[in-house]
């Protein structure tokens, strides 16, 4: 039996009673897997990994060590809300490591995209690989493969950029969640009792807002899209548009424009609002966002986001443009 193919007859998670009759048969699967040995998972906030160490807390609690990498390059409050859901909430065996310096460091003058992209994988590789060869008695990866990862890699996948460790570091996989569907994964988590903000997150690109900051990544800059995006999220959620519209985050690009502050001139930074609407991802189309909530936006961006003179609203459709930027 092909345990990476989905069963013909497996039945689709859309209910609370199917998510917990999956809850109850992989808790099992996953206790008779690993036994008392301990599991090893990089928790980055986002909707799979945090499902599967939900899951995992509740299969074997302490035996789990999950290791979060604050790159310096999340959304604002995500790693603080990471922290407080599972070490103090779930009272997980969490490993916080804050290594925006190094990140941002690594950074300084690179402009190139794909570069960049490569520098935050690989340097993500680096800090998890190097807690991991701290921790005893590990045997066990656990990642938050699911279903579509399996579809599109034929069954190979570096999950959260773990995929790249060395060979030498010989664990076993655990991926409780691989047969689920992106929507499967959320209702599962509903049933474990994370919160809604963090079930239904967007998607976030893995070298985070490394790929909004254009260009060459500076802290101020940093600071600003960071700033701007909450606003954005804050906004669109008064609005229910959260629930509505697929994907939406603001983008700071490396250059400035001419403004005035105070009855002064000034030469500060765009801010780009984003949003699109889509199925797969292959195409998409941008929403029709009420003129008074964009200007709410604009006016709270302007207002409270240092550095900033203009907000722009991106038309682009996907083709001829990405979603990101990027």
């Amino acid at each position: 039996m092909d345990t990476n193919k989905r069963p013909d007859d497996m039945q689709r998670i859309t209910t609370s009673e199917l998510a917990q009759k999956f809850i109850d048969e992989q808790v099992k699967d996953v206790r008779a897997q690993v036994g008392d040995k301990k599991v090893l998972l990089a928790l980055s906030g986002g909707v799979d990994s945090s499902v599967v160490a939900a899951l995992l807390i509740k299969a074997i609690g302490k035996h789990l060590v999950c290791v979060h990498v604050n790159h310096g390059l999340m959304r604002k409050g995500e790693s603080e809300q990471v922290v407080e859901i599972f070490r103090d909430q779930l009272d997980a065996n969490l490993v916080y490591i804050d290594a925006t310096d190094r990140f941002l460091d690594k950074l300084v003058g690179v402009e190139d995209p794909e570069t960049k992209r490569k520098i935050i994988g690989g340097e993500f590789i680096r800090v998890f690989e190097e807690k991991a060869r701290k921790l005893e008695g590990i045997e066990f990866l656990a990642q938050g493969t699911i279903y579509p990862d399996i579809i599109e890699s034929d069954g190979v996948k570096a999950h959260h950029n773990v995929g790249g460790l060395p060979e030498d570091m010989k664990f076993d996989l655990v991926e409780p969640i691989k047969l689920l569907y992106k929507d499967e994964v959320r209702v599962v988590g509903r049933e474990l009792g994370l919160p809604a903000d963090m079930v239904d997150r967007q998607p976030f690109p893995g070298p985070g807002l490394g790929v909004r900051c254009l260009g060459e990544i500076k802290r101020d800059r940093l600071k600003a899209l960071r700033d701007s995006d909450a606003i954005l999220r804050e906004e669109f959620a008064v609005a229910g548009l959260d629930k509505t519209v697929w994907q939406y985050f603001t983008v700071v690009p490396d250059f400035r424009s001419t403004g005035v502050r105070n009855g002064k001139r000034v030469f500060d930074w765009p801010v780009i609002i984003r949003a699109v609407n889509t199925v797969d991802a292959m195409s998409a189309t941008v929403p029709d966002i009420e003129w008074t909530v964009l200007k709410k936006i604009a006016s709270r961006i302007l207002a409270e986001v240092d550095g900033v003179c203009r907000v722009l609203y991106d038309l682009s459709p996907k083709a001829p443009a990405t979603i990101e930027w990027e």
